[in-house]
């Protein structure tokens, strides 16, 4: 019963942190995440790359 009641606790904060808001964060600009991304891979691409040459 007591996992019970911490669930239904953890439900209750849940519900009251951001429900109107819909789950998205204000700061959060789709473009600026997506462009951020992209960079990230490609960072990992060119140093995937530089340690796969053949020698």
């Amino acid at each position: 019963m007591m996992l019970h009641s911490a669930a239904a606790q953890l439900v209750t904060v849940a519900s009251e942190s951001g429900g109107e808001h819909g789950g998205n964060h204000e700061s959060l600009n789709p473009y600026v995440t997506g462009v951020g991304a992209f960079v990230v891979l490609m960072l990992l691409l060119w140093i995937t790359t530089r340690f796969n040459r053949d020698r």
